[in-house]
C-alpha cells in the first residue's frame, strides 16, 4: 500500500535563487556604474563638433555654465565651483605637486557662454603650462567624414 503525504513542498531557497541572481546584479550595476563615466564635470550643452576627441587617462575638467542672461558663466573644475582666480591657483597647484606640463585640460563650455569668456579661461589654462582641447558635442551626422568646402 502506497502512503501519500497531504503536506504541500516546500523547496526552500531553490525557487528564490534567479530572483537573487537579479538583484545581485542590479546592486552591482548601479554600484559599479559611476566608474564607467569618461568624462568627469558638469553637464552642458556644448556645441556641435565634428572631430573626435581621443581618450585622456587623468585629463582634468574645466567647464564653463552659462549662467542667466548678462551674468558671467559658472566655472567648475570638476565638480566644484570656482572662480577665476581660485582656478589659477589651483591649477598652479596642480601644476607644482607633479603633474607634467603634459597634463591635458579639457575645456567643455555651454553653447550659450561668450566666446570672449572661453578664450579668456582658455589663455589662463594654457598660461600655466597645461595642453588645452576643447570639447564639443556629436553632430547629428556623427562618424561622417567632414565634407570639404564648397567654392562658390
Amino acid at each position: 500500500m502506497k502512503l501519500d503525504s497531504h503536506l504541500p513542498e516546500r523547496p526552500g531557497l531553490l525557487h528564490a535563487m534567479p530572483v537573487l541572481d537579479i538583484f545581485a546584479l542590479l546592486l552591482l550595476f548601479f554600484l559599479m556604474g559611476p566608474s564607467f563615466v569618461l568624462q568627469s564635470g558638469v553637464r552642458v550643452e556644448a556645441p556641435p563638433s565634428r572631430f573626435q576627441l581621443e581618450r585622456f587617462e587623468d585629463a582634468l575638467v574645466v567647464t564653463l555654465a552659462a549662467g542667466a542672461v548678462d551674468s558671467p558663466p559658472t566655472i567648475y573644475l570638476g565638480r566644484e565651483q570656482v572662480t577665476r582666480d581660485s582656478l589659477v591657483a589651483r591649477l598652479e597647484v596642480l601644476r607644482e605637486e607633479g603633474l607634467t606640463t603634459r597634463a591635458m585640460v579639457l575645456l567643455k563650455s555651454d553653447e550659450r557662454t561668450p566666446v570672449r569668456v572661453e578664450r579668456e579661461i582658455a589663455e589662463v589654462i594654457l598660461e600655466t603650462g597645461f595642453r588645452l582641447a576643447l570639447v564639443g558635442s556629436r553632430p547629428d551626422g556623427a562618424g561622417m567624414p567632414p565634407q570639404p568646402l564648397e567654392e562658390e
